[in-house]
């Protein structure tokens, strides 16, 4: 080597440190990927992504490539750099070559290029998958014997190395990742996606029409009023039951039962020839549950059930699907008619609206865990039904009530947060 002139050695030792970077960079680049957005542009062809996604299914083999060859690359740069060092200072040049070495892998070989990885990873990955995919094949040999060895000590210590698989994403961190998107996703689009991922927090007792509230046709009644509700009635499906709800029949769709009415053909045994069949919802069924139940029985509609089998309240799909994507309404009059804005800025409520609703409209932050009603939560929190003009401070809000009635809240005033 002595032949050799310092100039091509210096150029062979700058070409071994742009080796050495490319190995150190691309290995913290490949291992910082975004597992879904390689599978995604995998499966849209993108060919360093399809060869990352391979390399990435054995780890144990990417990594023992990547350091057969960096640490071969480094040693022929620690081997060339004492020998550069000897030829210009001697044995002086040795300690030397060694310290300013080390500093110089320190930085241009493993921080600096293993910070770039971290940084632009897709960058670096895809182009350098590629280039593994190349190398790998003649070096497989090699380094499966070295992940052989190195898979046996792992076996000796309870590891092995095919157990590993990669994790799904939880639904709490979907819905950071979801949170976290910026302007990827529509703000409102994230708001769906939300909702959607609440769905399972929540069951069908919390967006219930409460069984008091149902509107629905008494066969009991006279045939004039039964249709002159029919005709004034604001829903399109209404559950059809004789003397109370407990003897429920079906539902009736309105477009099917006005015709009759128009023709004067309407009657009671014509009627309950258009009746469909009840459905029956258990209590306690999550959101997300009942939509696919919904989807799959071709339902809209269902009555909720308890344990004994008695009808506790009403679930429709609108309400459901409400859930993800907010009112249907842009008017806040329309919107939810059980909260009535004051001058002052407080609010007169309906005692029966659903604490997650009134969360919706007001922005609140009534905890969920326990009632379902703002009456449920004025009772329980009392433990006692109170009078009229009775104030109560709940989760920091001012609840003063204003009426009550069958012994439950029928209306209440809730006043502009209190700060701790």
């Amino acid at each position: 080597m002595e032949n050799i002139s310092l100039t091509v050695l210096f150029s062979v030792l700058i070409a071994l440190f742009l080796c050495s970077a490319f190995f150190s960079g691309s290995e913290t680049a490949l291992m910082s990927l975004n597992r879904y957005r390689m599978r995604h542009l995998a499966q849209t062809g993108h060919r360093g992504a399809l060869k990352a996604q391979r390399l990435l299914a054995k780890p144990d083999r990417l990594i023992g490539l990547i350091l057969l060859g960096n640490n071969l690359i480094n040693i022929l740069i620690t081997q060339l750099a004492t020998y550069i060092g000897y030829r210009l200072y001697g044995d002086i040049g040795i300690a030397l070559a060694t310290g300013l070495l080390t500093l110089c892998l320190l930085i241009f070989a493993e921080v600096a290029p293993k910070t770039f990885g971290a940084l632009y990873a897709e960058r670096l990955a895809y182009p350098a998958a590629r280039v593994y995919a190349l190398l790998l094949k003649p070096l497989y040999p090699l380094v499966w014997s070295i992940n052989l060895l190195s898979n046996t000590v792992l076996r000796l210590l309870g590891v092995r190395a095919n157990e590993a698989q990669q994790q799904a994403l939880s639904s709490e961190e979907l819905r950071s990742a979801v949170n976290e998107a910026g302007s990827l996703i529509p703000r409102k689009h994230q708001r769906m996606l939300i909702n959607i991922l609440d769905l399972e927090k929540a069951t069908v007792e919390d967006i219930m029409v409460p069984r008091n509230e149902i509107i629905g046709l008494n066969l009991e009644k006279d045939l004039d009023e039964l249709a002159s509700e029919l005709v004034n009635s604001q829903y399109t499906r209404l559950p059809v039951y004789v003397g109370n709800l407990d003897q429920v029949l079906g539902f009736i769709h309105l477009r099917k039962v006005l015709a009759l009415i128009y023709e004067d053909r309407f009657s009671i045994d014509e009627l309950r020839l258009l009746l469909k069949d009840p459905y029956f919802i258990p209590e306690g069924t999550p959101l997300n549950r009942q939509l696919i139940n919904f989807q799959r029985e071709r339902r809209r509609i269902g009555l909720v059930v308890d344990e004994y089998g008695d009808i506790q309240g009403l679930v429709t799909l609108e309400d459901l699907l409400e859930e993800i994507v907010g009112e249907f309404t842009s008017d806040p009059a329309a919107r939810s008619p059980e909260v009535i804005p004051q001058a002052d800025g407080s609010y007169i409520v309906d005692g029966g609206i659903h604490l997650r609703e009134l969360n919706r409209v007001l922005g609140s932050h009534f905890r969920l865990s326990g009632p379902k009603t703002l009456n449920g939560l004025i009772l329980e929190y009392l433990e006692d039904i109170p009078d009229a003009n009775t104030s109560v401070l709940i989760d920091h809000y001012p609840i003063e009530i204003v009426q009550i009635k069958h012994n439950g809240v029928k209306t209440a005033r809730i006043g502009p947060r209190l700060h701790r």
